[in-house]
């Protein structure tokens, strides 16, 4: 009996000196700087914020009826060379399904509107073709990250597939013919995408993040380089001269700089881009800068552009 008692009173001990633990834990002080960093980290997993006001020139503009295209003159750096191509941009609103996360067929309550961005590289290395599709969905409102961002590569050793997902946290699947990298799937708490600066830029730069930020770089970084998809710290700016606004995001240890040049005033129009960054393997590795510089602009309603008769629409763009 007494080995029962002299065991419930351990008991009782261990329990009440617990609860005296899980209170401190509990009563933990929060510096300054603990609440500035909850506050600026983007991984806030809360519902959306309410929706910024559209201006009448964004809605004369983008509810048209009509896409903005443009062509760039490309130099893009891989392997440890620069190659030529072109490359193209295309801007459009659309109805998005938030839940399945796809282009909406018909009016729906739960339709959000995006201003989605398909953009395109083409080049040669050596004797056979590159071919780069990223889709990017933001929404027009501004109040949350970029509901959906894709990536696609074909080139003749074969081509790989990257899809980023907004829910309760990031999630990411690729599959790829690589050994070690055929088919993943990964989650991680939410920040700044680099995929949506180009989307953000052509809504309200002035809502662009600034100064030391967390941010995922583009899919195609991770895809070319065959490393995990994850936040990279980084330092952006923002500069204005002579009707040119400049958003550079400085990825410090990674060894990149990424810049792009858009007119200061609507629509914002994304006039040239610079991406800094260590190309090539061994002893081919160098630093070389890839460039991307507006050609030609054209705004129509291409979807239903499908026929012959519409080839010269090409020349339009310099393509």
């Amino acid at each position: 009996m007494k080995t029962w008692f002299g065991l419930k009173w351990t008991v009782i001990l261990l329990a009440a000196t617990l609860v005296a633990f899980e209170s401190c834990k509990e009563q933990k002080t929060t510096t300054t700087d603990e609440l500035v960093m909850n506050i600026e980290k983007p991984t806030d997993k809360k519902a959306v914020l309410p929706k910024k006001p559209l201006s009448e020139d964004f809605k004369k503009y983008w509810y048209a009826g009509e896409a903005e295209i443009t062509s760039y003159k490309l130099e893009q750096a891989r392997y440890g060379e620069l190659r030529g191509g072109t490359a193209v941009m295309i801007y459009v609103t659309e109805p998005f399904l938030p839940e399945v996360q796809v282009k909406a067929d018909g009016n729906n309550a739960s339709n959000v509107q995006v201003l989605k961005l398909n953009a395109t590289k083409n080049y040669l290395t050596g004797i056979y073709p590159y071919s780069i599709m990223s889709s990017t969905f933001y929404p027009v409102y501004d109040n949350q990250h970029a509901i959906k961002t894709s990536l696609s590569i074909q080139e003749w050793c074969g081509h790989v597939y990257a899809q980023l997902n907004n829910r309760e946290q990031f999630e990411f699947t690729s599959h790829s013919y690589f050994e070690g990298e055929a088919d993943q799937s990964t989650a991680f708490d939410k920040a700044h995408l680099e995929n949506e600066i180009w989307n953000k830029i052509r809504i309200n730069p002035a809502d662009l993040p600034i100064g030391k930020i967390e941010i995922v770089p583009s899919l195609e970084f991770f895809r070319v380089r065959h490393t995990p998809v994850q936040a990279m710290p980084a330092t952006a700016t923002l500069e204005t001269k002579d009707g040119i606004s400049s958003y550079s995001i400085d990825y410090g240890a990674a060894s990149r700089k990424l810049t792009i040049n858009f007119t200061a005033d609507f629509p914002y129009a994304v006039e040239s881009w610079t991406d800094e960054f260590k190309s090539g393997y061994g002893s081919k590795a160098k630093v070389l800068v890839s460039k991307g510089t507006k050609m030609k602009m054209l705004k129509t309603p291409y979807w239903g552009q499908n026929s012959n008769s519409f080839v010269h629409l090409r020349d339009s763009l310099n393509l």
